[in-house]
């Protein structure tokens, strides 16, 4: 059994909003949530691969990942996460649930990188990859119950993607939601009720137009679409108060890269909003679930 499963946590493997990485900056959205000696993997923007082995986790113990939806700061490194773990040893079925459309990026990949697995099937002996790997089309409801855990998704408002989900991870023990890319959502609060930790995206408003400005190739359109399909660090609060959950960690951060903010300035914006436990989201940062 690696390190990684020893309790039960979430880490944040990466907190960033948006796929670009800079000098200094977060690297995009991927976590993981252990349970039970269970190792879940979800979203998997740039960075998971590393950001897994940093957890202690051995990739060759993959076998089970979630997206929530097809933006690249949450699926880019679905691919080479698979493939690295099957050069790392990996024998043994991998799930992966996600919205429509996810197989053909991995037909794709495959055919991306068919003469290296055919190289190293034959002449390595590994196992054929596409044989390893199998997809689950996620909807509305429940997505999966096995072995004590239960997971269910509910539609986000995430415009212009329809299949943007919202999860929720289920046990005995504990209740994990991550918020997935949304707008505010009142129904994420009865998704979430009484959960042991809700992972919620947030912008920080007052730093919005310094980061238009650090984009420099983005257009009026840019904003209109953090406006409309993502949330601020107060709605996070709101959302987290009226579900009454145990703790808020707030992710996919927009933005985690301005050196003139910091985590007072988030801790500010939710005050008014939330008196609970709060993490800021910091890559490999390990909440532990009580």
């Amino acid at each position: 059994m690696s390190t990684a499963t020893s309790d039960s946590f979430v880490a944040l493997l990466g907190t960033k909003g948006g796929p670009a990485i800079r000098p200094g900056s977060s690297m995009p959205t991927s976590n993981l949530y252990v349970t039970k000696g269970r190792q879940i993997v979800v979203d998997c923007g740039l960075g998971v691969t590393r950001g897994l082995v940093d957890q202690g986790m051995s990739l060759k113990d993959l076998s089970l990942i979630f997206i929530t939806h097809l933006h690249s700061d949450h699926f880019l490194e679905l691919g080479p996460l698979i493939h690295t773990a099957w050069t790392a040893g990996l024998k043994t079925p991998v799930a992966v649930y996600g919205p429509p459309g996810l197989d053909a990026y991995w037909t794709g990949f495959l055919a991306s990188m068919k003469c290296d697995i055919d190289l190293r099937t034959e002449d390595e002996g590994r196992p054929p990859l596409a044989d390893l790997v199998t997809f689950h089309t996620i909807d509305a409801g429940t997505v999966m119950q096995t072995g004590g855990l239960t997971v269910s998704a509910i539609r986000t408002i995430h415009p212009p993607l329809v299949d943007c989900f919202s999860l929720s991870f289920r046990t005995a023990e504990h209740h994990v939601v991550f918020s997935g890319d949304t707008a505010p959502l009142d129904r994420l609060a009865d998704f979430a009720k009484g959960a042991d930790l809700l992972i919620h995206e947030a912008m920080l408003e007052s730093a919005l137009p310094a980061l238009m400005s650090r984009i420099g190739n983005g257009s009026d359109k840019l904003y209109a679409h953090w406006l409309r399909s993502h949330s601020f660090a107060h709605d996070a609060a709101r959302t987290a108060t009226a579900a009454g959950v145990k703790a808020l960690a707030l992710s996919h951060l927009i933005p985690s890269d301005d050196p003139s903010y910091n985590e007072s300035d988030w801790t500010a914006a939710v005050k008014d909003d939330w008196s609970g436990t709060l993490w800021i989201g910091k890559d490999g940062l390990r909440i532990s679930l009580p």
